[in-house]
């Protein structure tokens, strides 16, 4: 479907096409429509599949033609990068229009606090915010939004992950109920849909399927106690030709601790996460996007919180929980037709995360074996000062029973070979 057929604002038209863009992905084709005609929405879709334009472009156009302007529609982010990026899409989208937005996010210095404060009082076009700095305007009074007309939450399910169930309830406290309400969201637990039936009115629904990892990923797996994750990830990461690298772990701590461990042997990476300063963030997207940093650690935030080409190795140290946050792990690379590689480091706990994982994807991802150097590592236990471990039972043959982290992996097995 072309973007003409849509019948946009001639201005908003032309920067579409100053873009590039011609034709509308699935979730635009369904989503565009229903939104210009100011019905609330719940869409699931994943990123990369056109939904930041899905939403802006109706709503963008609707306020170009509309009088009432101040402080038209507010958008929540769960994190200060997405809100970057969903701004700048803005800002290219109205090159030839004279829509105006703000961005809103904690981390800036008293300067851009008080221009943010500024722009509020005047009014803008479109708020683009976090949570958490948002509802500091609305309690000092600096920010009114009693003439709202649209509400979208993007990434709805992260919001909820990282716990701004509250704020996002108390945000609303401050919204005229007569409103259009539109939320996305790449998952739809039952939590999402509570919180949609609690804010949406007579919503319309979208489910675009959740996309199965491109065909040029190379997917691969290693079996590993948690002492091997380190000398393994360190051998692939000194012996592979990877320029562009993402590892993610499962908390921040640990993405502070493996930032630390790599810098320390040697390896050039560096830690994202939310205790770093605004500037410090930036400073490190950047070196990133722009080829100067090759290895970049976080957390799930940055499967969905930045978009970046070129990304031709992705790491799960730690298997992710959801079977769907693996997907949007990996689909960091291997993005526009590239081709990547996607490890995952699997330990004894894992299993069943990995059932889930190839169940979701309809594929057994390949089982490579250690290098030999590494499977003598021994099992290091964490409850060092603890009793002496008993033998190990044995089997009815006669024979020790062997450990999960010992085992070959079978290429047929149906349960991951685990």
């Amino acid at each position: 479907m072309d973007f003409k057929d849509f019948n946009f604002n001639p201005e908003l038209l032309e920067g579409l096409l100053a873009m590039g863009f011609r034709n509308a992905t699935p979730i635009q084709q369904q989503a565009i429509p229903l939104i210009l005609n100011k019905k609330d929405l719940i869409a699931c879709a994943q990123t990369g599949t056109g939904k930041t334009g899905a939403y802006l472009l109706p709503i963008m156009n609707m306020i170009v033609e509309t009088e009432n302007r101040h402080n038209n529609t507010l958008i929540l982010a769960p994190t200060r990068e997405l809100a970057q990026q969903i701004d700048l899409q803005v800002e290219a989208l109205s090159y030839f229009t004279n829509i105006s937005s703000l961005t809103v996010y904690g981390g800036g210095d008293g300067i851009a606090y008080e221009q943010q404060k500024r722009s509020m009082r005047e009014g803008v076009d479109l708020i683009i915010a976090t949570p958490g700095r948002l509802i500091s305007h609305l309690s000092s009074g600096v920010l009114k939004l009693d003439q709202l007309q649209h509400l979208v939450l993007d990434e709805a399910d992260r919001m909820l992950d990282m716990g701004f169930y509250d704020d996002i309830m108390r945000i609303v406290s401050y919204l005229p109920q007569v409103r259009q309400t539109v939320m996305f969201s790449a998952t739809m637990p039952p939590k999402i849909r509570k919180l949609a039936a609690t804010l949406l009115k007579h919503p319309e629904q979208i489910n675009i399927a959740l996309s199965k990892p491109a065909e040029g990923i190379l997917q691969q797996i290693y079996f590993v106690h948690d002492e091997q994750k380190v000398p393994l990830l360190t051998d692939v990461l000194k012996t592979g030709e990877y320029k562009s690298i993402i590892i993610f772990a499962s908390t921040k701590e640990k993405v502070k601790n493996l930032g630390k461990v790599f810098r320390t042997l040697g390896l050039k990476a560096e830690a994202f996460h939310s205790d770093l300063g605004q500037s410090e963030r930036e400073s490190i997207l950047l070196k990133f996007k722009n080829k100067q940093l090759p290895i970049l650690i976080g957390t799930d935030v940055l499967s969905r919180g930045i978009d970046v080409e070129g990304i031709d190795l992705v790491v799960n140290f730690d298997v992710p929980h959801d079977a769907e946050d693996y997907v949007h792990r990996i689909g960091r690379t291997a993005r526009a037709a590239t081709k990547g590689t996607a490890i995952t480091l699997v330990n004894s706990r894992d299993k069943r995360k990995l059932v889930s994982i190839e169940k979701l994807i309809e594929k057994e991802i390949d089982r490579i074996p250690l290098p030999e150097h590494l499977v003598a590592i021994p099992e290091a236990t964490t409850e060092r000062h603890a009793k002496p471990k008993p033998a190990a039972q044995k089997s009815g043959s006669g024979k020790p029973k062997r450990k999960f982290w010992n085992k070959k992996p079978k290429a047929s097995s149906k349960e991951g070979g685990a």
